[in-house]
């Protein structure tokens, strides 16, 4: 059965950082490229980043490049994203998907992150 399970999510302010995880179960996560999405509230679903599987080479949206980071530990079917630097505009509920943007397989709950003074 698979298992996405973010957490990390938390009310920050302005040039704040946070660090979300994901845990991953179910699959053979190191085999796969997985991706960071998130969709504020009113708002269609976004893509933000994704990081492949060997030499975990990864993308960013325009928005986010620059000051959030994602990146995967094989060893603990993990994957992260670093955000730095927050912007009221990145409050959005952060999705961890298994897979590329174009091909998503599934889907964990999310974590919420609300950026607010």
């Amino acid at each position: 059965q698979v298992q996405l399970v973010e957490s990390g999510g938390a009310l920050v302010q302005p040039g704040g950082s946070l660090r979300l995880s994901c845990a991953a179960s179910g699959f053979s996560f190191s085999d796969f490229a997985m991706t960071w999405g998130r969709q504020a509230q009113g708002k269609g679903l976004e893509w933000v980043s994704s990081i492949r599987t060997a030499n975990g080479g990864a993308t960013y949206a325009d928005s986010v490049k620059g000051r959030f980071t994602i990146s995967r530990d094989n060893a603990k079917n993990t994957l992260y994203l670093q955000m730095n630097s927050l912007k009221p505009e990145d409050t959005a509920m952060y999705f961890c998907f298994w897979g590329t943007w174009y091909e998503r397989y599934y889907r964990g709950l999310g974590t919420q992150v609300t950026v607010s003074s």
